[in-house]
């Protein structure tokens, strides 16, 4: 018995966006949903790690780069995007959840893979953890080396989120990132490294386990709502507000902040010094702004640790919401989202000390 592939719209794919086995029903079924990044790409030579192209490689090539694959699950391919994941937008965002709602609403999937570029991986992962309404697991992954290079990570990183998808260990734990052998919440985990295979690190918590030899081991979980429990819906959306990132320095002004404002900005996101600190201009300007009915939310640029609230900035006064422990990427997407429900700033603070 085959499994047929088909897109979203219903139509058999082909051999370059489908991949097709015999299904063995000890096995798990899950399907990977491919979207490029440095996991597809390709280098002018072997030892090309930098300066290679992302997302040139089909889900057909990808999983015939692991055979192995084939021993742990029954693997079905579909191609969605194929783009470098820095250029992944907040429709791209859409498409996907609602792609994957669909496919976990049927019987026969266990589990889903995307494979996606490491650059915003972090953001989607976070993204589908507020939004997917299943328990079933739902694993990112990707490379730092593109899959012509030597010791290229793809194919292992491939073969152990595929294990961790079909695991009935992973069920229930929210979406998963596993990379370097490493299994970490969509939550908690970023990209820390330019370059080093075990760039994906979560600096407040920790991962969640780890895969041995095929096998994964899970040490906690994430106590913060997720999946099934969130109130985000993307079923009928067709956009999301628009929330730009402020970044604080030494010697700042408001000039960015107020082109995003002058944009249409809905929300605005300060990557704060230190504990959310906001230099003086900036701090009048983010005032300015919420007379103008942007809400904002403060952050850190530190990588670590929680914004207190009412610490560096009277955020009770202002009406500010700050992001607890969220970097400022993430921080951004849980805003897009709690303004989708509401602008009220205490109910979206509310939602950061939830999610």
């Amino acid at each position: 018995m085959q499994i047929e592939c088909t897109s979203t719209k219903g139509d058999r794919l082909t051999d370059a966006t489908c991949t097709n086995t015999t299904i063995q029903p000890q096995l798990p079924n899950v399907v990977i949903i491919a979207t490029g990044g440095t996991i597809a790409g390709t280098g002018a030579t072997s030892t090309t790690t930098v300066g290679y192209t992302a997302a040139k490689v089909g889900i057909d090539s990808l999983l015939n780069a692991v055979p192995e694959i084939k021993k742990v699950a029954n693997v079905k391919g579909e191609q969605l995007f194929q783009i470098a994941s820095q250029h992944i937008t907040n429709d791209h965002w859409l498409k996907l959840a609602k792609r994957v709602n669909q496919l976990l609403a049927s019987n026969d999937v266990d589990g889903i893979v995307i494979t996606h570029g490491t650059d915003t991986l972090e953001e989607t992962a976070y993204f589908l953890n507020l939004v997917v309404k299943s328990d079933k697991p739902v694993v990112l992954v990707g490379s730092m080396r593109p899959s012509t290079a030597i010791s290229a990570d793809g194919p292992l990183n491939l073969y152990n989120a595929v294990v961790v998808a079909g695991s009935k260990q992973a069920k229930g734990k929210g979406v998963l990132v596993c990379l370097n052998d490493e299994i970490s919440s969509a939550r908690d985990v970023s990209k820390t490294s330019t370059m080093l295979i075990e760039t994906f690190q979560t600096p407040d918590l920790g991962y969640l386990g780890y895969i041995q030899a095929g096998v994964p081991h899970f040490y906690r979980q994430a106590t913060r709502k997720h999946t099934t429990a969130s109130e985000f819906d993307v079923s009928r959306l067709n956009s999301l507000p628009r929330v730009e990132i402020l970044y604080g320095y030494a010697n700042n002004s408001r000039v960015m902040l107020d082109a995003a404002v002058a944009a249409g900005a809905k929300g605005l996101v300060h990557a704060g010094t230190g504990n959310g600190s906001l230099f003086s201009e900036i701090e009048q300007g983010l005032i300015d702004a919420q007379k103008k009915g942007v809400e904002i939310v403060r952050s850190s640029r530190t990588g670590s640790g929680i914004v207190a609230r009412n610490g560096e900035v009277n955020d009770d006064k202002l009406n500010f919401v700050v992001a607890d422990n969220l970097n400022p990427q993430k921080a951004r997407v849980l805003l897009m989202l709690a303004l989708t429900k509401t602008n009220d700033p205490k109910t979206i603070q509310q939602a950061f000390y939830e999610y």
